[in-house]
């Protein structure tokens, strides 16, 4: 937002009952890119410089309010309720706005793609005297959107909605995107005059095109990608949508200096950071939270989330990292390895069938084939220290909270429960017996015995 910026605030529209989603999840808390909707839309909002933010739910849209309720910022909800239209929906909005002098943007919570630039247009035509902005978008299929009736330089004189439209007004490609920038104060102004006298009985927040222009002031249309303003209202728009955001962020990798092997098997989220020189192979998820450091590589089918791996460290095939897992430079973590709440120091090591959770790993130990840290008695979690050099042998136990001590050595097949001292050995299994010849009279009783069942 520049410094001459008057203050900016939002409105998202988010009470859709969503019924087309057939899901018990509100519509906009469907996640694109790792987290839901209605978070890109509150995202952008402040991206663009809004200091208020008013969400409009539905009062039956519980988990939805929850959500909100737990975002940083104070956003307020203001409840539509009965649901009839556009205008009214942001009119519901007016007492939380109470007493803001400013800019305002209408926005949508299942509108997850929408540019930052975009907004900030809407915002400039605002400040070079337009009444009201509006975002649209060119398509060769218009269908059903509302279309944007322009003059010359983009000025907008009129939107009019489908149901509406003449025939000729048919034939204009210039979308409307529902998104909408005015004055607060003239914006809910003009919304005191919009009527329900259309097609379907609703306030249309549209409207305030014609009632700004019938006071001969200046309205502007903006121009936007059509991919730019998918609105998701199925699980088929909640996939394309997907599509999108995936396709942007394999193209941006790519333009950094990211490997990817197979681009269209990786799967990004919203946060992903990825530095140069990273080689990913193919079919690696990456979820929220996920940083990797330069020189690292990660293989084939790793799934990732909230974790941070450092620089030259290797991580799978078919590795999981989940929150918490942090690997510091050069560390190694192979096939069928799960690490949860780790922290693995430089050089550290655990190549394969291993599950580490809640601990640390000191630098250059190795963790052997199938060991597995022991963190939860069905109450409570508990850590595993494991010391610089320390080296844990295939197939071993280590029931938390315990200590290995630097350098230490614990012999596979160990179940260790108490602390091992530096540079100490411990082992913790059975004394092997062993009784020459009992294999082979075993086996000779044993076929005797089904031979004799066979003839009975």
């Amino acid at each position: 937002m520049s410094q001459t910026s008057r203050p900016r605030a939002a409105v998202i529209l988010a009470a859709g009952k969503g019924t087309r989603m057939k899901s018990s999840l509100p519509k906009v808390m469907h996640p694109v890119g790792g987290r839901p909707m209605v978070d890109w839309s509150i995202d952008l909002a402040r991206r663009a410089g809004c200091s208020q933010i008013v969400v409009v739910a539905h009062p039956s849209q519980g988990l939805l309010i929850e959500h909100i309720a737990s975002l940083p910022g104070d956003i307020p909800v203001a409840f539509q309720d009965p649901p009839m239209g556009t205008g009214h929906a942001v009119k519901c909005a007016a007492d939380a706005l109470s007493g803001f002098q400013g800019d305002l943007v209408v926005l949508y919570g299942d509108s997850p793609l929408v540019p930052a630039d975009a907004i900030e247009e809407l915002f400039a035509s605002l400040e070079e005297g337009a009444a009201v902005g509006v975002l649209g978008f060119a398509t060769h299929e218009p269908g059903l959107y509302g279309r944007l009736i322009t003059s010359g330089h983009g000025q907008l004189e009129a939107i009019v909605e489908a149901r509406e439209a003449t025939p000729e007004q048919l034939l204009v490609t210039l979308c409307n995107s529902g998104v909408m920038a005015a004055g607060a104060e003239d914006m809910f102004r003009l919304l005191e005059k919009v009527t329900n006298d259309n097609a379907k009985g609703e306030y249309y927040l549209t409207d305030l095109v014609g009632l700004a222009r019938a006071e001969g002031r200046r309205c502007q249309a903006v121009r936007c990608a059509e991919e730019d303003m998918i609105g998701c209202d199925s699980k088929a728009d909640l996939a394309e949508a997907e599509a999108i955001f995936q396709a942007r962020c394999r193209k941006q990798a790519l333009e950094d200096g990211v490997t990817l092997i197979a681009p269209e098997t990786v799967y990004f989220s919203y946060d992903t950071v990825i530095e140069h020189d990273v080689v990913v192979e193919p079919n690696v998820v990456f979820g929220p939270g996920v940083t990797v450091k330069s020189g690292a590589q990660i293989r084939a089918f790793s799934h990732l989330e909230g974790a941070t791996i450092g620089p030259y460290a290797s991580v799978g095939p078919f590795a999981r990292l989940r929150p918490g897992a942090v690997l510091d430079e050069a560390a190694f973590v192979g096939n069928f390895v799960e690490v949860k709440n780790v922290h693995m120091a430089e050089g550290a090591k655990a190549s394969h069938l291993s599950y580490l959770g809640d601990g640390e790993v000191g630098a250059g130990a190795n963790i052997g084939a199938g060991t597995i840290f022991c963190n939860y008695d069905g109450f409570f979690k508990y850590r595993t220290t494991i010391g610089e050099g320390a080296f844990i042998g295939s197939n071993s136990a280590l029931v938390a909270p315990v200590t290995i001590g630097e350098g230490a050595i614990v012999g596979s097949g160990s179940v260790i429960t108490k602390d091992v001292e530096a540079g100490a050995l411990a082992v913790a299994r059975g004394r092997q017996v062993e009784r020459k010849g009992w294999a082979t009279a075993f086996r000779e009783k044993m076929t005797a015995r089904k031979a004799a069942k066979k003839k009975g």
